[in-house]
């Protein structure tokens, strides 16, 4: 005679519940959208690739995510698993809505010009599916966000998200920087691009302790942690905001205005309007983050 287990062994709550039909929707969407790319969409270059990989990424990811759900294996991983998923969700929403945005603009078009309307049809498609796919990852991030006064992982908390949100735009940064940014020309640039690199490890580092469920091996209280850091952040990422634009825009160093001879796509310039777009960006992130997370000690500790 068999023991009873004393429960059972599928979770059917990984598919059935709100977030488990977005995970689904997700899985539909994306595999739906690297298939027609791939059947007669076509993409090529870097930022074809680039789409390709998000939404292979993504789907591989997500049936991970559901299979360990749905199997209850998540409990014998040795990871904080609502830290993982809150921060892969995120993770996924800015990645592809990134994706949404790149392949239309570059592949899809109204017209039979240059190619066949067939291929057209399938790139226009794909790009209303990549569209879909950033709204169901959207929808995960927005059912799993903490509630006011509800207790859960950190990275589902507004600090949390906005760390991944962080590291997203500093990856940004990163890819204009090597695109000749000319960011050597001086030391007060390279400074700049010590402030992006260290806030950026750093937040990944904070990002994670959590998923790995390790906030306990930091030399002070994870709360302080965070506030000390992110405020840190903000005084050398004010740095860059006024030095990048000065060591760039200043006619006594570089170009107010665009030169009229750089190429579309290869021009310095670009690039460093790019940067200097996100470093502010990033500034309002890390001063958001900061109320965020004075708020969350505050609650922590009445």
């Amino acid at each position: 005679m068999m023991e009873s287990s004393g429960g059972p062994y599928l979770n059917t709550a990984a598919v059935a519940s709100p977030v488990g039909v977005a995970r689904l929707l997700q899985v539909a969407f994306g595999c739906t959208t690297f298939s027609l790319v791939a059947h007669q969409g076509g993409f090529s270059a870097a930022y074809g690739t680039f789409c390709m990989f998000v939404w292979c990424f993504c789907f591989a990811v997500t049936i991970f995510i559901i299979t360990c759900e749905f199997t209850r294996l998540h409990s014998c991983l040795s990871i904080s698993w609502g830290n993982f998923t809150a921060a892969f969700a995120m993770l996924a929403t800015l990645m592809s809505i990134t994706a949404a945005v790149i392949y239309p603009l570059y592949f899809a078009q109204f017209g039979c010009y240059s190619i066949s309307c067939k291929v057209r049809d399938f790139r226009i498609a794909a790009s209303v599916f990549a569209g879909l796919l950033f709204i169901a990852y959207a929808v995960e991030v927005i059912l799993t966000r903490a509630k006011p006064g509800q207790v859960t992982s950190y990275m589902a908390t507004v600090s949390g998200l906005l760390k991944i949100v962080q590291a997203f735009v500093a990856c940004i940064i990163f890819g204009a920087l090597v695109n000749d940014s000319q960011y050597s020309n001086y030391v007060a640039t390279q400074w700049c691009v010590a402030v992006y690199s260290f806030c950026f490890v750093v937040t990944v580092v904070v990002v994670a302790f959590n998923v790995t469920g390790r906030t306990a091996m930091l030399w002070c209280p994870f709360e302080r942690f965070v506030v000390i850091y992110t405020f840190v952040a903000i005084l050398m990422y004010v740095s860059a905001a006024v030095i990048w634009p000065v060591f760039c825009f200043d006619s006594k160093y570089g170009s107010p205005w665009r030169p009229y001879q750089c190429s579309q796509g290869k021009c310095p310039w670009d690039s460093q309007l790019v940067i200097a777009i996100f470093t502010y960006v990033n500034l309002v992130l890390y001063i958001v983050d900061l109320a965020y997370s004075q708020r969350i000690r505050f609650v922590s500790h009445p």
